[in-house]
């Protein structure tokens, strides 16, 4: 069964905020909030929402993009720190 959906304006949602959570977390309900008659944001119950996994992800950047070279940077980076010890950033 699909959840119910409701549509609130900005001020509604800023004055019933917590009984709008509780009617998206236990009501499966979804409701859409309006300012001036058009949709901003939309709250969903957590289990309605799909993830999808990183190895469905193609397509998006190609090979020679600079985000994969900063990437392995930051990946580089990590392996190589060591973190101090306790005892070496405690004051005596």
């Amino acid at each position: 069964m699909p959840p119910r959906s409701s549509q609130v304006n900005v001020a509604q949602a800023k004055k019933s905020l917590s009984e709008l959570i509780g009617r998206v977390a236990y009501g499966q309900e979804t409701i859409t909030i309006l300012k001036r008659g058009r949709p901003v944001a939309r709250l969903v119950p957590v289990n309605a929402q799909t993830r999808r996994p990183l190895s469905e992800v193609k397509g998006w950047l190609n090979k020679k993009d600079p985000f994969f070279r900063i990437m392995d940077e930051i990946l580089a980076a990590r392996h190589a720190h060591r973190p101090r010890r306790c005892q070496d950033w405690i004051a005596d």
